[in-house]
């Protein structure tokens, strides 16, 4: 009788093991994880999360379009959603690649510091967070790697152009910001200190900032911020945009005040759109980005680290300014009036 009891034991203990529920269930799911031989285990996920800013913007469409083909070369598929400038929006996106058990999750944060709940969520379920082009500006969260255009750098050309532009004769400025975003908070510091730089010179012409205004990178938003300023300041001179489309916003409102000629237009980005307002005139020059570099770097440094090697916590690429000189030469470009 006690052969038999100690038989029975484990034979109702692998009963109760194989058949406490229902195919599919989350609770079978787990059991199986545990208890099935290593030939039948799961295979590793072979998708990485993208949650971009938005979609809209042809600049963050390039970086991930960049990236699904990065990814794609890599084995993995790169799933694509767009925060669409809403944080709590993201939030549930990375919920969401969290429960997809995704292998790892790339970011572009809607907002600097409020995303950081988030990604200590998928800090703690072991998913490595990455960001690009957007700075997480906090410590609640770990970020694993930011790959980004040197926005500090580009801010500093930007006003280097407008010196070169204003240096001589001064004159009013506006900026259109974006503040809730560390890329841009960054743009409009390395902007400020060529500022400051230039008015701190004895004798110079000075460069007045008379209003620093939330663009919120669209156009829509710019056009109206440029109006209010346009209607507030009526000698100004010109304005720096921290992207295309706000500037291109404004521009629309330079235009509907007949001001187009008086004010002169510096952005930043280098989207197609941009680079062909140059090309017309439209705006001055801006520093360009490189999002297809933004993009493959990004998929390069994840691969990196799933291969177990270190990476830099931070890989900045350099802008270059872009003037109607380098957008005559644009192959990608058509004339000014072309159909």
């Amino acid at each position: 009788m006690t052969a038999l009891r100690e038989f029975a034991i484990p034979v109702v203990l692998l009963m109760a093991l194989c058949g406490c529920s229902e195919p599919g269930s989350p609770a079978q799911s787990s059991q199986t994880a545990e208890t099935a031989p290593p030939s039948s285990a799961p295979k590793p996920s072979v998708q990485i999360g993208y949650s971009a800013l938005t979609l809209t913007n042809p600049f963050f469409k390039v970086i991930a379009d960049t990236m699904t083909e990065e990814a794609k070369a890599k084995g993995y598929e790169l799933i694509v959603v767009s925060g669409d400038q809403d944080v709590r929006k993201q939030a549930d996106q990375i919920e969401d690649f969290i429960v997809r058990g995704v292998r790892a999750i790339v970011l572009n944060p809607c907002d600097s510091k409020s995303i950081g709940q988030a990604i200590k969520k998928a800090n703690d379920a072991g998913i490595p967070v990455f960001t690009n082009d957007i700075r997480y500006d906090g410590t609640e969260g770990k970020v694993e790697c930011h790959v980004a255009t040197d926005n500090l750098q580009g801010g500093r050309l930007a006003g280097e152009a407008m010196v070169k532009l204003l240096g001589e004769s001064g004159g009013k400025i506006a900026i259109l910001h974006y503040p809730d975003v560390e890329s841009c908070q960054m743009r409009v510091q390395g902007f400020q200190e060529i500022m400051d730089a230039h008015n701190a010179k004895p004798d110079s012409a000075k460069i007045q900032i008379v209003a620093t205004l939330d663009g919120k990178g669209s156009r829509d938003a710019g056009f109206a911020a440029a109006k209010d300023t346009i209607e507030a300041n009526p000698d100004l001179a010109a304005i720096f945009a921290i992207n295309d489309p706000s500037a291109l916003g404004a521009r629309a409102a330079l235009e509907a005040a007949s001001k187009a000629d008086q004010v002169t237009l510096i952005a930043f980005d280098g989207q197609l759109i941009g680079r062909q307002a140059i090309l017309e005139g439209k705006i001055l020059c801006d520093p360009v980005q490189f999002p297809d570099r933004i993009g493959r770097t990004t998929i390069e440094m994840i691969i990196k680290y799933f291969d177990g090697e270190d990476i830099p916590s931070d890989v900045l690429i350099p802008s270059e300014l872009y003037y109607k000189a380098d957008a005559e030469k644009d192959p990608e470009l058509k004339a000014p009036g072309a159909a």
